[in-house]
């Protein structure tokens, strides 16, 4: 499931930034890639939106990876798949 949930992650990236296929990978930082605050905002939504969940923004302002998206958003899947209110932070 982390396999698929990484491969959408990046493919939301490459969308929203309108970056060259194959530039955003599951080890790109958003530093690299030149995302600032407003474009992980739009990120974040597109998430939000392809997920169909809630992204809270203390934990959205903490991530600063492609990885780190890919792992919150599967942490937050996962959750809701087992039916808990909201993940520990640390996932």
């Amino acid at each position: 499931m982390f396999e698929d949930t990484a491969q959408k992650v990046v493919d939301i990236i490459t969308s929203t930034q309108k970056l060259e296929p194959g530039k955003v990978t599951i080890d790109s930082t958003f530093e690299e890639l030149q995302i600032d605050s407003l474009d992980g905002l739009n990120i974040v939504f597109a998430l939000e939106n392809e997920f169909d969940l809630d992204i809270p923004d203390d934990q959205a302002k903490e991530l600063t990876t492609v990885r780190q998206v890919a792992e919150r958003i599967n942490a937050l899947l996962e959750s809701r798949a087992n039916g808990a209110a909201e993940p520990p932070a640390e996932a």
